[in-house]
């Protein structure tokens, strides 16, 4: 594949969670061409072994629930047995989901009796999309840092411009990936006598297959919200995954960013910059 710049990552031993998705399959690809080793971790198994087996005999796939804390025990002695002790991280796994978003983006008094606003969510909704960003990325790091406090490591949270500017109608969302952010600064602290760095890459606006819905129309043609987006986005556009790439091999090499931790990098065309004005 295409990199920005190739580290010499042959030291690594990285799990990725949420592996199968767009944006990780290609983090995954990224680390193995580097020369990492590294375990793909998926609840959809086939999703995960079609991008272990596109990376090569340095990748394996593993079906694994991030939300069960023994599944992940139970991965980590398959990627322990494989490829020695874990010293790289990357807690990819979350999302959103339709219960926790209202159909309105303002409360507003006329709006018709069928609206799915704030007051109809459904709490199950929220406590998923919690459960999917924030739950997994503790469990995830309780598991596999427990290898690195010997030796150090290495942890990469996936957090997104919702954390820094709540979007309409995805309040869950916001607030889960909000605490991913201020989860890595929590962890940068606790594990800086250990070695252990932490630090986050926060997207701006990348088409996958959980947006892809919310951004175009089934014709294809982009929805008023993707107008918004772009409106807000200076460089007029949505960023390509390979755009994310240079980002993830500077936090995985330490000689580029050993001294760096406890940061959040925004990736989103400059979007969280731009005041609308």
């Amino acid at each position: 594949m295409n990199l920005p710049f190739k580290p010499d990552l042959s030291d690594k031993v990285a799990v990725l969670t949420g592996a199968g998705g767009v944006l990780i399959s290609e983090f995954a690809k990224a680390l193995g061409a580097c020369g990492a080793k590294v375990a793909l971790l998926d609840i959809n198994y086939e999703a995960a072994k079609a991008v272990a087996d596109a990376i090569g005999d340095n990748a394996l796939a593993i079906e694994t629930n991030v939300l069960n804390k023994d599944a992940l025990l139970t991965a980590k002695k398959v990627v322990n047995d494989a490829f020695g002790k874990v010293n790289l991280l990357v807690n990819g796994a979350g999302g959103n989901n339709p219960k926790a978003t209202t159909d309105n983006e303002y409360m507003t008094p006329d709006l018709p009796a069928d609206t799915k606003t704030f007051f109809k969510l459904d709490e199950a909704g929220l406590r998923f999309v919690f459960d999917l960003n924030i739950t997994s990325a503790f469990l995830t790091t309780q598991v596999f840092a427990e290898d690195m406090l010997e030796t150090g490591g290495n942890i990469i949270n996936l957090s997104s411009m919702n954390a820094f500017q709540p979007l309409t109608k995805i309040p869950a969302y916001s607030a889960a990936k909000a605490g991913i952010s201020n989860f890595t600064e929590w962890l940068s602290v606790h594990f800086a006598p250990v070695g252990i760095r932490c630090n986050a890459i926060a997207p701006g606006f990348f088409v996958g297959n959980q947006n892809r819905g919310l951004l175009f129309n089934p014709d294809g043609s982009p929805t008023p919200r993707t107008g918004k987006i772009l409106a807000g986005t200076p460089m007029n556009r949505f960023g390509e995954v390979h755009e994310l790439l240079g980002t993830l091999l500077f936090l995985a090499d330490d000689k580029t960013s050993g001294f760096i931790t406890g940061v959040v990098i925004p990736v989103d065309g400059g979007f969280h910059a731009y005041s609308g004005v």
